[in-house]
């Protein structure tokens, strides 16, 4: 495995530090090497948020992502202040809500996955959003089996809401898989 270098942008309060968390260990239970970091401005919810996960089958030495392979962006100020430094051919996902100028488009993969939209309406729960996109992620780059991403979700979540956690990361994964049938 090349090394991954993931970087998770949103408002603050959409969980998506919590998502880095999830992926990293879920990639950890795998036997890879892990780093996540995260920063947020001092609003916390509504502020815009950042946090990165750097996935590797080697020891990571430097642990600061300065061109990140993998961008998720869950809203458009996200997208606008996180984007402007990416790798070549970096793939992104960002929720459908999020206009992608196509200038990025051309030199990236782009995945838009009506992600924030299915927490409401396949899950019941917004917040859920942070779940549906990591499965979206492992499900687009394959960092980790589904039954490691399964037990990085359950030991992050509340007691008693384990069955809606398992349906969103698999709904996140669904997206992904569908939306590359019919493309």
């Amino acid at each position: 495995m090349a090394k991954e270098q993931l970087r998770f942008t949103g408002s603050g309060g959409q969980g998506v530090i919590l998502g880095t968390i999830i992926m990293a260990e879920a990639a950890f239970l795998d036997g890879k090497q892990v780093v996540q970091s995260q920063s947020y401005g001092p609003e916390a919810r509504g502020g815009l948020c950042k946090a990165e996960t750097i996935v590797d089958d080697k020891p990571i030495n430097y642990t600061k992502i300065e061109t990140p392979t993998f961008l998720l962006s869950l809203s458009q100020n996200s997208f606008d202040k996180f984007s402007k430094k990416l790798a070549p051919g970096a793939a992104i996902i960002v929720d459908d809500s999020v206009r992608v100028p196509e200038r990025i488009s051309q030199k990236h993969e782009v995945l838009r996955l009506p992600i924030i939209q299915s927490a409401i309406d396949v899950i019941g729960k917004k917040v859920s959003a942070n779940i549906i996109a990591c499965g979206a992620v492992n499900e687009a780059l394959h960092l980790a089996s589904q039954k490691s991403m399964e037990e990085a979700v359950l030991a992050h979540i509340p007691k008693g809401s384990e069955a809606l956690n398992l349906k969103a990361v698999r709904l996140g994964a669904k997206l992904v898989q569908d939306r590359r049938r019919t493309e």
